[in-house]
């Protein structure tokens, strides 16, 4: 909204113009993208996660914050300060038109790539697939306490009382719901007790039995690390083969829980709901962009790219944590699981970024668009004059993330590095070639809107545009006579 009003003032309309301007225009494309966030956070409430939803009730709020005060209070601030907005330059970039520099680079970087528009997407598509393929080999989880810093307190006391008490301080926690007095549960306990004897991952069992409420719980200690595959293993054994067998002739309703158990479970619910999550985000996503663009070919292309960056980063994620890949040189550890969490929040957060980005470039492209019929002028001119934007935000967002990642926990780098490379890719790979090589390769097509669509409601995010400002007429010469 700032660079919308400094460029009118530019133009030479006056401080309301201007500020009327802006907020017909830019202000339109922060409600929508402020709009896009909002729906990419709000899938995490599929999720039947209270931490997920706490999540997206916070992140929503903020957005609506954000997007009130952007409408309200900013045009108050700029009409009260005026051009006063461009006081106190920035050393050695002065007072000239914001981001001119980034946005002549972005100009002559878009010239270069709508130049070979087919080998441009067809390059920018193929490397970001081909990284994004990894994301299939994630193993999610969690990570355990080997994962924590050596000198880390909590890692010392659970290293110390490990080495202590052999059987460690995890447990399983079988809940048997039967009759006390039930036909062969005495018998069954004891089968099951016996199988558990036979395993090495199991240690020293605790019964306990309520007769009122019908249940008997095993409490069974486990020798080794929840987090760890072998305990993964163990309780997969328990549900799957010693429960069955021991109890195949009782009627009884047999549940385990405890840590390692716990974390199985919520690995599967994630996994269980992410299709959900991504179909809704991706469809009112689409919908959104159908309705405010009337373009069926610039929603698809949207949600695709976003797609495609978002993948990336879920790709290197693995490579780089999972795999290895340049953790030496980055300062990060390898772990064998990825966040179980960390995909579905880096999803909403990712998406609901790129497509608030993806809003504020087609909004100008589309402006441009309109007043000259012509496509590749437009891609140009739209790209062109959001670079500084979308330059300025990226490097913002990825100092954010980036502390993140500088941290000593492994979940905070895995956040860290999947949100800040995700940025980079979006505001680099994809919004300064895939977007721009595609737009000009599609040409006039990018606006196709099918006439069976029509009776969907017209959204003019571009706004109306503002006649000149009037310029009075020179006086008539005077007669050579008078």
């Amino acid at each position: 909204i700032v660079q919308r009003y400094r460029e009118e003032r530019g133009h030479g309309l006056d401080n309301l113009a201007a500020i009327t301007r802006a907020g017909g225009t830019a202000s339109r494309a922060v409600l929508f993208s402020g709009v896009a966030v909002a729906i990419a956070l709000a899938g995490m409430f599929i999720i039947p996660f209270d931490i997920f939803r706490s999540l997206a009730i916070g992140a929503i709020l903020v957005v609506v914050a954000a997007v009130a005060a952007a409408l309200t209070l900013l045009p108050a601030i700029l009409s009260l300060l005026g051009d006063r907005v461009n006081a106190l330059p920035v050393p050695l970039l002065g007072r000239g038109q914001p981001g001119a520099g980034v946005g002549t680079i972005w100009s002559g970087v878009i010239r270069v790539v709508t130049r070979r528009p087919v080998l441009s997407v067809g390059l920018t598509t193929a490397g970001l697939a081909a990284v994004a393929a990894f994301f299939f080999t994630i193993n999610l989880g969690a990570n355990g306490i080997d994962t924590f810093p050596e000198d880390n307190d909590f890692r010392h006391a659970l290293t110390v009382v490990n080495a202590q008490f052999s059987d460690g301080v995890s447990s399983a926690n079988i809940v048997i719901e039967a009759e006390a007095d039930s036909a062969g549960l005495a018998s069954a306990i004891a089968a099951l007790e016996a199988l558990l004897e036979a395993d090495p991952i199991f240690g020293e069992r605790l019964v306990r039995r309520s007769a009122e409420a019908g249940l008997t719980v095993i409490v069974a200690t486990l020798t080794v690390d929840p987090t760890s595959a072998e305990a993964e293993d163990a309780i997969g054994r328990l549900r799957g083969s010693y429960l069955p067998q021991a109890f195949a002739s009782v009627e009884a309703r047999v549940l385990v829980g405890g840590d390692a158990a716990e974390i199985i479970d919520a690995v599967d619910v994630v996994t269980t709901y992410l299709p959900l999550v991504f179909a809704f985000v991706l469809g009112l996503s689409f919908l959104l962009l159908l309705v405010v663009f009337r373009s069926i070919v610039v929603p698809i292309k949207a949600v695709l790219m976003n797609l495609l960056s978002v993948g990336a980063a879920f790709g290197l994620l693995v490579l780089v944590f999972q795999e290895g890949v340049g953790t030496g040189l980055l300062g990060f550890q390898r772990t064998p699981t990825i966040e179980f969490w960390i995909p579905l929040f880096l999803f909403s957060i990712l998406f609901g970024l790129s497509m608030d980005y993806h809003v504020f470039m087609l909004s100008r492209i589309k402006e441009r668009f309109d007043e000259t019929q012509d496509n590749s002028e437009a891609v140009a001119f739209g790209l062109g004059s959001t670079g500084a934007i979308i330059t300025g935000a990226a490097l913002i967002m990825v100092a954010v993330f980036g502390g993140f990642a500088a941290g000593e926990l492994v979940f905070f780098q895995q956040l860290g590095f999947g949100l800040g490379v995700a940025i980079i890719l979006d505001a680099t790979i994809v919004r300064l070639v895939l977007v721009p090589a595609a737009m000009e390769l599609l040409g006039a097509r990018n606006w196709y809107f099918p006439s069976w669509l029509e009776w969907l409601p017209r959204i003019q995010i571009e706004g109306q545009p503002l006649p000149p400002p009037s310029v009075p007429d020179a006086p008539a010469p005077s007669s050579s006579g008078d």
